[in-house]
């Protein structure tokens, strides 16, 4: 069945146009139907960022929770790894979190985990797709069976308790001085006091959210600012959250952006030598530069590829038995800890090494050159460019040469009409005009 909903990561879309009032208490009255599995008083758990629209949907999908028994446990602005964590926690049948992500304010969506705290599966969220194809009459509570809503207190507590428990009880970030961009987002208050609570000196910018101002300038998407901000105050690590702290990239000491290769390259290592990989690899998408292959294939670790979103790592860490994967762009899953990426989570992992090491955060995390990587977007109206003849010829010839020494990667965005390209190799001239001609092949197909 094709999916009229959900993308890659949830349903997503603007605000009060794609996803309207009606359409989230839908969703809600839909999974909780779904959800029901059994004689007791079933629960759902609402996280949300702190876009505007949240306050909207949240009510809506309280709504459409409580009309069909279930009762609604609200979190307030909380990250999405927090709702994925408490979900599992607090024994409830459904967790929500309201977010965009890295999106701008005007974007919001909602993404669903399963009693286990994991993402639901394709097969899940087709179950629900039905369900709101039809007509929620029969399926409404009757007045004594409808649910309650209620504000949950000392969540955050937890979730910093639970975060701070990922490293040793003995390790403290003492003698750090870290600043901490939350992007206005849903950790602004979680992030600087899990570092702080761990002894580090702590500067917090993008912790003013308005409603307005989520991942403008600030965040793991415009890394920029914090890399400056490190710069002048002569801090030692830079971390930079997405809007709902399931991602995240950091800046060193001398204000270097590193992406989440170079992240997962330090901890595979360390873990590694630690003898804490359940298997001798990790798993990372077809986006992962080339570099971080080269680099484990030389310290004795494999890397396993999978198509574009975390919910797609995670997946075939849990089929083949990994429990150390993300993307480059920040999405880092340690399945010890968590049942999602965990931007936190993460960046506690990265500096317990640097305070283990004893070194800075350039020598921890810049353990190889990334090969030059070009990506291009080409944006189409109608019809499937990449079934023309000539795109196909164009995609083969520039594979062939690239050769053993580079890759080529396209795909189709799941979230808006626009084929991405992507090329790497060692040779920048050779993998720009490769890239170039298959944009050139898409757009005159």
């Amino acid at each position: 069945m094709a999916r009229k909903y959900f993308g890659t990561d949830g349903i997503r879309g603007l605000a009060n146009s794609a996803i309207t009032p009606e359409l989230a208490m839908k969703v809600a009255q839909a999974t909780g139907v779904v959800f029901q599995r059994g004689d007791y008083r079933h629960r759902a758990v609402i996280g949300k960022d702190t876009r505007l629209s949240s306050y909207m949907i949240e009510y809506a999908m309280v709504a459409g929770f409580t009309s069909v028994g279930m009762d609604a446990l609200l979190l307030g602005p909380m990250p999405t790894p927090a709702v994925a964590m408490l979900t599992h926690s607090m024994r409830a049948d459904i967790g929500v979190m309201i977010s965009a992500s890295h999106n701008p304010y005007e974007d919001n969506g909602i993404k669903l985990f399963g009693p286990d705290g994991y993402k639901l599966s394709d097969e899940v969220e087709a179950q629900i797709e039905i369900m709101l194809a039809k007509d929620f009459a029969l399926k409404l509570s009757k007045p004594a069976d409808l649910g309650r809503a209620m504000r949950v207190e000392g969540d955050r507590a937890r979730y910093i308790e639970f975060a701070k428990r990922t490293l040793l009880r003995s390790l403290s970030l003492e003698g750090l001085r870290v600043v901490v961009d939350c992007a206005n987002g849903a950790a602004y208050k979680v992030a600087p006091e899990a570092f702080w609570e761990l002894g580090a000196e702590v500067i917090s910018i993008g912790v003013e959210p308005d409603g307005f101002n989520i991942n403008r300038g600030v965040g793991s998407t415009a890394p920029q600012a914090l890399a400056k901000k490190v710069r002048e105050m002569r801090a030692d690590i830079g971390v930079a959250l997405d809007g709902d702290a399931d991602r995240v990239i950091i800046v060193d000491e001398m204000g270097k952006i590193v992406d989440g290769d170079q992240l997962m390259a330090a901890v595979a290592k360390s873990w590694k030598e630690d003898g804490r990989l359940s298997r001798p690899g990790i798993v990372a998408t077809v986006m992962s530069n080339l570099g971080l292959e080269r680099y484990l294939s030389d310290i004795g670790l494999s890397l396993a590829r999978t198509p574009v979103g975390d919910r797609y790592v995670l997946a075939h860490m849990r089929e083949q038995g990994y429990n150390l994967g993300g993307e480059q762009s920040g999405h880092i899953i340690l399945s010890d800890y968590n049942t999602t990426g965990d931007g936190l989570v993460a960046a506690l992992q990265l500096m317990a090494i640097v305070k283990r090491e004893q070194k800075p955060v350039s020598r921890v995390c810049h353990l190889f050159e990334p090969l030059p990587q070009v990506l291009k977007n080409v944006k189409f109206k109608t019809g499937k460019p990449l079934e023309e003849a000539s795109v196909i010829h164009a995609i083969e010839a520039g594979r062939a040469k690239l050769g053993e020494g580079g890759r080529l990667v396209i795909r189709a965005s799941g979230t808006e009409p626009v084929i991405r390209v992507m090329g790497e190799g060692d040779n920048l001239d050779l993998v720009e005009r490769v890239v170039d001609d298959v944009c050139d092949a898409l757009q005159a197909a």
